[in-house]
């Protein structure tokens, strides 16, 4: 097991740095810089624009060196002072804004996530063990109405429902829109994840050596825990490489709607005004996450199934 973990870890050095240079190439892609975009919403506003300020900004923020010279300073910051750069919107340092809103988006997901395990590993089982009955019907139907409603639309929804009801409103943060976010965030998830336990319980269950199990006499309670739903749930760990960031982004959505402050609607500001630290910080956080994400799904795929671990020996 410690061999595949430092197999594991190997990989990590070279993919955060990988995904540092991807995130901040992203941000560089569209054409302009963060003060083209300043200057586009001030003649906009009929409202002058002072050259020689410009030009003490371009050389303040670096804009005009190459893109590598950028990157280096940005990536030697962070290593060295955990210095994430400053941001030219909100002008107050990406570190501050971040860890500001970051508590508040891990909380959302870590309890999207508790929703997510806790209704579809039931669920699914169900669905599985009482195939084609009305109970199976159901959590299916439920499951692609889960997965083909967009979250926007999903979010709008429950809130109008708990204006209606409970008087609720998106003017301020309150219980009552922090749970409609993590109900909404674990929707889709919940739903896919449905899908899945079910269709390879099912396959697990029509296999010979359940059958000889079954057909030696051993409880059926006792044949399905220890074997076949033991095989079915590596679904559950292999996909908490993608579920971290895909809550996390797709809180982007949802908190803008419901007016939550979270990263989801910093990031969103920062991609749109090309506020390069601000959105490459963010979208690197993103990465990072999917990285340790995939690294905790490879141990915990590793420790459920043996012949993960053993097949990397």
């Amino acid at each position: 097991m410690l061999k595949y973990l430092g197999q594991r870890l190997l990989y990590v050095i070279p993919t955060l740095l990988m995904v540092s240079i991807v995130s901040f190439a992203i941000i560089q892609l569209p054409p302009g810089d963060y003060l083209s975009t300043y200057v586009a919403n001030l003649q906009a506003k009929g409202e002058q624009v002072d050259p020689a300020l410009l030009e003490s900004l371009r050389q303040r923020y670096g804009l005009d060196d190459p893109f590598i010279v950028q990157y280096f300073k940005w990536m030697s910051g962070i290593v060295l002072h955990l210095d994430f750069g400053h941001s030219m919107e909100w002008s107050r340092p990406v570190g501050e804004l971040i860890a500001a809103r970051l508590p508040l988006t891990i909380a959302i997901a870590g309890a999207s996530i508790a929703i997510v395990w806790l209704v579809s590993l039931p669920v699914g089982v169900y669905s599985a063990v009482k195939q084609y009955s009305i109970g199976d019907y159901v959590a299916t139907t439920i499951s692609f109405l889960g997965l083909a409603t967009p979250n926007f639309l999903l979010a709008l929804v429950m809130m109008w429902f708990g204006f209606t009801m409970f008087g609720l409103s998106v003017s301020q943060v309150n219980a009552g829109t922090l749970i409609i976010a993590m109900i909404v965030l674990g929707t889709a998830g919940t739903a896919g994840l449905i899908r899945t336990l079910r269709a390879n319980l099912l396959d697990e269950l029509r296999k010979p050596y359940v059958v000889a199990a079954r057909a030696q006499g051993l409880k059926e309670s006792k044949l399905l825990i220890k074997y076949p739903l033991r095989v079915a749930m590596n679904p559950f760990f292999s996909t908490i490489g993608w579920l971290l960031p895909s809550l996390v982004g797709g809180e982007v959505i949802v908190s803008t709607v419901l007016n939550i402050p979270t990263t989801g609607p910093l990031m969103l500001d920062a991609l749109l005004s090309q506020d390069m630290y601000l959105a490459g910080s963010i979208i690197m956080i993103l990465g990072v996450l999917t990285v340790i994400g995939t690294v905790i799904s490879d141990l915990a795929l590793a420790w459920l199934d043996p012949r993960v671990r053993l097949g990397a020996n």
